[in-house]
């Protein structure tokens, strides 16, 4: 199925590693320009761009989401070398599995200043670009968490619970602008930080974390990026608003 987005502009945050990067990737195969943005990750900066070989344009585009000046930078960068950003993808996020009565306020800060506040701070960037253009899909990614709790990561639940109100407030705030929000939610996906994500699990700890899956395993990149190219691509025109799951049946809304 050709999903029409050859040709079109992307940017796609925390694209470093992981599931960011196989996020942007999985444009790129579809024809997509692609900005890779990253904050500190050394791997954005040494792993080659696909564009050579498929004939796109790709760069990789650093910058710290909680500084303004920087956010301004990437989005000045992405559309000089790309030109106007069609689809963003918020993808980055600090996560850090801790008991909410051991934690501090030290402890919390990156996970809001980066999930919440550098969200913010780009989408309201690139959306101001979006809308004088009369154009545009954002598709935010988020954790299960933040849809039904979890034990050890309040925190990060508390930050990524902000993620439905974003993404469907965008959607009915700027559908007059002809932009669609939809958000993608998760469970358990092994990328690269899994292991610090899911507090390496023993083998008898992942056989109960698997317990709870339907389907038996964790997710894995190829299994979420269908999902958001679908959000992000002009066959999901009449779709906005909606947060769907891709969880292996952790969590049914």
């Amino acid at each position: 199925m050709d999903l029409q987005l050859a040709g079109k502009n992307v940017l796609v945050t925390g694209a470093g590693q992981g599931l960011g990067r196989a996020l942007g990737l999985g444009f790129a195969h579809e024809g997509a320009n692609v900005a890779f943005h990253y904050n500190s990750s050394a791997d954005a900066r040494r792993s080659p761009l696909p564009s050579a070989e498929l004939g796109v344009e790709a760069i990789a585009v650093g910058g710290d989401l909680r500084d303004a000046a920087a956010v301004a930078a990437i989005v000045e960068r992405t559309e000089s070398e790309l030109g106007p950003i069609e689809v963003l993808v918020n993808n980055s996020a600090v996560t850090k599995k801790q008991r909410f009565l051991e934690s501090t306020p030290e402890d919390w800060a990156p996970q809001i200043d980066v999930t919440v506040t550098g969200t913010l701070q780009l989408t309201h960037a690139v959306a101001k670009r979006m809308a004088e253009s009369k154009n545009g899909s954002i598709v935010n990614l988020m954790g299960d968490s933040g849809r039904v709790g979890e034990s050890g990561l309040l925190v990060t639940a508390t930050a990524r619970s902000t993620t439905v109100g974003l993404t469907r407030s965008l959607a009915k705030e700027l559908a007059r602008f002809g932009i669609r929000s939809n958000a993608v939610s998760l469970a358990l996906v092994r990328t690269d930080n899994f292991d610090a994500h899911a507090g390496t699990p023993e083998a008898e700890q992942m056989k109960k974390i698997l317990a709870q899956y339907p389907l038996r395993r964790v997710g894995h990149p190829d299994d979420v990026v269908p999902m958001v190219l679908l959000l992000a691509s002009p066959l999901s025109s009449w779709t906005t608003g909606q947060v769907v799951s891709v969880n292996g049946g952790y969590a049914m809304p």
